[in-house]
């Protein structure tokens, strides 16, 4: 069953609010991700701040959503969302709140954390939203803990972001939940950005370090090296994925990463090794056998450097 993500459209709405994790999360289902993305609203039309509008879209009433869903509140004018118009749409903040306790995950791009705290869902919580307004968040939702300078927060379902462009990394950040550390690398190299994560987030996977540089070849390699791991590879032939001499790509390699090849297969490798240590089902030899090492002893002196 695939995963929907629906964006509210709220009148006034910023369009890189929106267009950031709307375009990332159409790069993850051009990579073959198992989403559907829809878009609702309070009005049949919007108008984003800039003045550009959309076609008719349906009312957040007639949205059907499921648990493990996700929606999506980009921005709008701080002056709107904060006019007396806005805050008497009960039935909205109704719906939003009916949503996450049917198990929807609720997410806030920038200053749509003002919706999350009318609505009471960030009472108690860790917040974040566009630095400019962090102390009019926090006077207004007393109750709330807004926290400067992280890119997203993450508890329970509720995630809330930062400014702008800050919404790619929570959108990136979800799609590796989902899909993979690997996974939402190649969306976000789609992108041209970096995959970033919060301070607050558990530690980043090794099959995303030393991969922020643009560098094809490199690239090339470093998706063959993840993808053949259970596989011994030779220089050679990583120099021709790179379309490189060996002694060109061994220094280009360097170069973009800061680390040797040897080094970087090495740092895969263990992160493989510990991930297939918890399942029970496998055996010491199955497991060198998956990682490309020879023998149960080359995995063992592997397994303690892992403590």
């Amino acid at each position: 069953m695939n995963t929907k993500f629906v964006f509210l459209l709220l009148p006034e709405i910023h369009i890189l609010d929106l267009a950031g994790p709307d375009q990332t999360l159409h790069e993850a289902i051009d990579f073959g991700a198992d989403f559907c993305v829809e878009y609702c609203g309070i009005d049949k039309e919007v108008n984003t701040t800039s003045g550009l509008p959309f076609g008719k879209i349906q009312h957040f009433s007639d949205v059907c959503l499921k648990k493990g869903d996700f929606l999506i509140i980009p921005g709008s004018d701080y002056f709107y969302l904060t006019s007396d118009d806005f805050l008497k749409q009960k039935e909205l903040f109704s719906f939003i709140r009916h949503q996450y306790e049917n198990d929807v995950n609720i997410c806030s791009i920038c200053i749509g954390a003002f919706v999350l705290a009318e609505c009471g869902l960030l009472n108690g919580r860790n917040c974040t939203t566009h630095f400019k307004k962090t102390k009019e968040l926090q006077q207004r939702y007393p109750l709330i803990k807004v926290i400067e300078n992280i890119l997203f927060t993450d508890q329970n379902g509720l995630y809330t972001s930062a400014g702008i462009a800050s919404g790619i990394d929570l959108t990136l950040y979800i799609i590796e939940k989902i899909k993979g550390s690997h996974f939402a690398h190649q969306v976000a190299r789609e992108l041209v950005v970096y995959n970033r994560r919060a301070g607050t987030s558990s530690q980043e996977s090794e099959m995303l370090s030393f991969r922020n540089h643009i560098h094809s070849g490199i690239h090339r390699v470093q998706d063959f090296i993840i993808a053949n791991i259970h596989k011994k590879t030779k220089l050679a032939d990583l120099a021709e994925i790179a379309n490189m001499s060996e002694r060109n790509f061994t220094r280009i390699f360097r170069k973009e990463t800061g680390i040797t090849v040897k080094d970087f297969i090495t740092l895969i490798r263990k992160e493989k090794i510990t991930e297939l240590l918890r399942n029970p089902d496998l055996s010491r030899v199955e497991i060198a056998g998956k990682v490309g090492l020879e023998s149960e002893k080359q995995l063992a002196r592997i397994i303690q450097t892992l403590h």
